[in-house]
């Protein structure tokens, strides 16, 4: 998609009628046109309006070598010079393969006693097939010289002298060319908009506008040595690190969206070249982030170190972003994943192999780039042994292959995935349990053997209750352990009274100490069941099979992420753990010990993914 313009004009009209004073390139005609204007009987005619307008639409395209042609200054004077009704609002109009957009603007000149009206229009021509984003932006660079002039004019009267030069060198033009017309001689007639373009310094920043344009997509002018226009297209600026790549404003619309004090920022050019950018009063806060700038630190961190606020962190990373002088990353560290971008331009000729082996001398861009071949983090190219400097250098030219967009990190994501038909947990069957009550219940008084039975089965863990109030069979059974121990009292007593005694201090702590475990059994498994109930009977059974579900503490860190939302592969580790506040070891336990209903995978970040990746 072609996002540079074919042709800038300025046209103007008022009480003394409708021009077009400038426009540029000017100097690019087409074989036909200039053959078409050799065959004229003078050259002072004037041609007819209506023979241009009809041999323009008899033309399939009014594109030539890149620029615009096919129209006289007589025909587009005409087209642009718009009603009243039509000023101050945005105008569209696309013939052939040509698309011109623009602002009218009206205004009232500041030295004219008669209070009459005067508008001018200066119009962006462009491809027809342009996006909406590229219309719109050359739109709202259109609005903004208008409001440029405009304040201008009311201060000092700038656009109504300009507009008299730029008439005034019209006429001595036409003048020249009449007077030797009349003798018989053909003159050699200066070339109106080169005199316009020495003179006029509005025709001067127009061409610098549309050269800026053309190359960098970056304006930065001053009108009338007063007003500074700084305006960017996002479509070509950010060409500049990645030729070809077009990223539409929406997308860092999205990004900018997606900020989160986690991530980290990339200055695409040299700090001390960006603070040269700057005026010296109009960017302190600016300036104050790039002095603190560091790619390590996340946003939070450089908020703090640069006593900022982070919202106004996040409007000066935006700022950067838009204009192509930064991008968004996740701060440098041993443990992020990078593999190669799939469209990362590394054939043999790619001048990118020369920049870094300026960079980084006695080095491989493809020796150090096979080691990202496939998903790697930067610990495993790293050992302790390894000199800090070594270390120090791997990160250096990782960063350098960000900036170019040669690498892409991977995070890790987590997805909720259970069984389909989970067996539900194994328990003791109710009718075992039933026969096991009943069973306590037939002791025969007279058989100390069935009671001694009893007592060691008592010291086992009981089956658990269903629900947080005591069933009507724990009660029973309780009262079952009871009325035996009492019988087996009776029943075995030895015939000294200190034996008597002592056998039944021993029980009764055997007994409380049995007691108290199946209390703390019931109340950690009360406290699972609860946990479990934020799943669905499916996922219950499955998260119950897992045997880390035993344990309260992971249970409840699982469940807790879980309902958070954490678990449907939305949000990566790193923001887990920044907004949970969790240790990243403690987050992979975690995972690690329910890996039987989780799925984790690796992909990017969709919230930058746009800065990387053609979509």
């Amino acid at each position: 998609m072609e996002v540079n313009p074919l042709s800038v004009i300025l046209v103007k009209s008022d009480s003394k009628g409708d021009r077009l004073l400038f426009r540029y390139p000017y100097n690019v005609l087409p074989p036909c046109e200039t053959n078409r204007q050799k065959v004229r009987k003078s050259p002072y005619s004037l041609p007819s309006n209506a023979e241009d307008l009809q041999s323009t639409a008899s033309q399939t395209s009014n594109i030539y070598q890149g620029n615009l042609s096919g129209f006289t200054d007589d025909v587009l004077s005409t087209l642009f010079a718009v009603k009243q009704e039509l000023c101050n609002r945005k105008f569209e109009l696309k013939v052939n393969d040509v698309r011109f957009v623009s602002h009218p603007t009206l205004m009232q000149p500041k030295k004219d006693e008669q209070k009459s009206f005067i508008l001018v229009n200066i119009v962006f021509a462009l491809h027809a097939q342009a996006s909406y984003s590229i219309v719109k932006c050359y739109y709202e660079l259109s609005k903004r010289l208008g409001i440029a002039l405009f304040y201008e004019e009311n201060r000092a009267g700038y656009l109504s002298d300009e507009m008299k030069l730029m008439v005034k060198t019209h006429d001595e033009v036409a003048t020249i060319a009449e007077q030797g017309g009349s003798n018989g001689i053909t003159p050699k007639v200066p070339s109106v908009f080169d005199l316009v373009l020495e003179r006029s310094s509005l025709a001067q920043c127009l061409k610098t506008i549309y050269h800026d344009l053309c190359t960098t997509g970056l304006l930065n002018v001053t009108i009338n040595q007063w007003v500074t226009l700084s305006f960017c297209l996002p479509q070509k600026a950010h060409q500049f690190h990645k030729k070809g790549f077009i990223v539409e404003p929406e997308a860092i619309d999205r990004c900018l969206e997606s900020l989160k004090p986690y991530h980290g920022m990339l200055l695409l050019v040299d700090p001390s070249e960006l603070l040269d950018c700057f005026p010296p009063s109009g960017a302190r806060m600016l300036i104050q982030l790039i002095e603190v700038y560091n790619p390590l630190k996340s946003l939070q961190n450089m908020a703090t170190d640069a006593d900022l606020a982070i919202e106004h962190v996040y409007q000066l990373v935006g700022h950067l972003v838009y204009w192509a002088k930064a991008t968004i990353i996740y701060p440098l560290c041993e443990t992020n994943v990078y593999v190669i971008a799939p469209d990362a331009p590394l054939h043999i000729h790619s001048p990118l192999v020369e920049k870094f082996k300026l960079k980084f001398p006695r080095m491989s861009l493809f020796e150090v780039i096979s080691d990202f071949s496939l998903p790697t983090s930067i610990g495993h190219l790293t050992t302790p042994l390894q000199p800090p400097a070594r270390q120090g250098r791997l990160a250096e030219m990782v960063l350098w292959m960000l900036q170019h967009h040669l690498l892409m990190q991977l995070h890790t994501y987590v997805q909720f995935m259970p069984t389909e038909h989970g067996e539900p947990p194994e328990e003791v069957p109710e009718d075992q349990q039933t026969e096991f009550d009943a069973a306590d219940n037939s002791i025969s008084p007279d058989d100390d053997l069935h009671a001694g039975s009893l007592l060691s089965m008592s010291s086992q863990p009981m089956p658990v209750p269903n629900t947080s109030r005591r069933s009507l069979t724990d009660e029973h059974f309780s009262e079952s352990i009871l009325d035996d121990s009492t019988v087996f009292e009776n029943i075995a007593a030895p015939p000294s009274s200190s034996h008597k005694s002592n056998y039944s201090t021993t029980q009764s702590v055997s007994l409380s100490t049995d007691a108290g475990e199946s209390l703390g059994s019931a109340e950690d498994e009360e406290k699972i069941k609860e946990l479990l109930m934020a799943f669905n009977e499916p996922e219950r059974s499955a998260v119950r099979q897992v045997p880390a579900s035993a344990n309260i503490e992971d249970l409840a860190l699982m469940v807790k992420l879980y309902q958070a939302g954490y678990f449907k592969g939305n949000h990566h580790l790193e923001e887990i753990i920044y907004f949970e506040n969790l240790r990243r070891s403690q987050l992979l336990q975690l995972l690690d010990k329910f890996k039987d209903v989780l799925i984790i995978y690796e992909t990017e970040d969709p919230a930058i993914a746009n800065l990387y990746t053609q979509t």
